[in-house]
C-alpha cells in the first residue's frame, strides 16, 4: 500500500486536545493526531517528551500506574476509549503492546502464544491459532519442532517475535510497539523492521524509537514531540515520514532528525 493511499484512510485513533498526567505532573499537552489504518506511524522525538506516556495511554496500560489519568479525547473508530462503560481489558485485546525489551513468560512457545486467547475465551482451533500467529510473526519455521520448550531460551530477536505472536494470538487490529528493537542487534532489528512492514497489510502500527533511520526506513507517518519549558511533551509536526524527513516545516524537526540535538 502506498503512503499517498495511506493517508487517505479514514483514521483507526484519533487524539483530540490529549493532556496526559501523572498525579500534578503533566507529561504530555494538547496532542491531536489521526493514525491512520494499515500504516506503521513512528512517534520520535528526546527522550522524556512523551513519547511511551502516549503510546501506553492509547491502549490504557497507563491505567495500571497510580495517578496517571487522561484528559480530552482518544477515540476508536469514534468511540471514546475512556469513556463510560469501555472496558480496559477489551481495549488491550483490540489494540495490543509490544514491549521494549523481549518478556516472553516462563512457559512454552506455545503457551505463550495461546495464552491471550485462552484468558479471553475465543473460540475456535487453538493449534490453527497458534500456528497461524507464529506463522505471522515469522517464527513458525524456527519454532514448530519445539513448541513445548520455553519461550525464555530463544534468541532475542526470536524471543520478540514471539511477543509480537503473543499481541498477534488475541486478534487486535492496532499493534503498539515501544522501541522494540532497542536491546535487540542489527540483524534482529532489521528482521523486525522487515516483519512490521509484512504485518501492516493487516494491522495498523504505531512504534516508539529513538533510532531516526529506523523511523525513516520503516515508518510510512511520523509524529515528532518535543518537550515545552513545562516538561509537558507536545507535538510539533506531523506527517508522511518522507515529508518530514526530507522537507520538515520546524527548524526544530529539522535539527532533531539531522541530530543536532536530541
Amino acid at each position: 500500500m502506498s503512503i499517498d493511499s495511506v493517508t487517505v484512510t479514514e483514521p483507526v485513533i484519533r487524539l483530540e486536545a490529549v493532556d496526559l498526567y501523572y498525579g500534578t505532573f503533566r507529561a504530555v499537552r494538547d496532542i491531536s493526531y489521526a493514525f491512520p489504518a494499515n500504516a506503521i506511524t513512528a512517534l520520535i522525538g528526546p527522550s522524556g517528551c512523551g513519547k511511551s506516556t502516549l503510546l501506553r495511554s492509547i491502549n490504557r496500560m497507563n491505567d495500571l500506574v497510580p495517578g496517571a489519568r487522561a484528559t480530552g479525547r482518544m477515540l476508536y473508530h469514534g468511540e471514546d476509549l475512556y469513556g463510560h462503560g469501555v472496558d480496559p481489558v477489551e481495549v488491550r485485546r483490540r489494540i495490543g503492546m509490544v514491549f521494549q525489551k523481549p518478556n516472553p513468560f516462563p512457559k512454552s512457545i506455545y503457551d505463550n502464544v495461546a495464552f491471550g486467547p485462552r484468558v479471553n475465551g475465543i473460540k475456535g482451533d487453538l493449534d490453527d491459532l497458534v500456528e497461524a500467529s507464529l506463522r505471522r510473526a515469522a517464527l513458525w519455521d524456527d519454532v514448530k519442532d519445539k513448541l513445548r520448550q520455553s519461550g525464555l531460551a530463544l534468541s532475542g530477536g526470536q524471543q520478540q517475535r514471539l511477543c509480537i505472536a503473543r499481541a498477534i494470538a488475541t486478534e487486535p487490529e492496532v499493534i503498539l510497539m515501544d522501541e522494540p528493537c532497542s536491546a535487540l542487534d542489527p540483524r534482529s532489528t532489521l528482521q523486525i523492521e522487515e516483519l512490521m512492514l509484512e504485518l501492516k497489510t493487516r494491522y495498523t502500527i504505531i512504534i516508539v524509537t529513538h533510532n531516526m533511520q529506523q523511523a525513516a526506513r520503516a515508518s510510512d507517518e511520523t509524529v515528532f514531540l518535543t518537550m515545552g519549558d513545562d516538561r509537558a511533551g507536545y507535538l510539533v509536526e506531523a506527517g508522511t515520514t518522507s515529508d518530514l524527513f526530507t522537507n520538515p516545516r520546524s527548524q526544530l524537526t529539522e535539527d532533531y532528525v539531522s541530530g543536532r540535538f536530541g
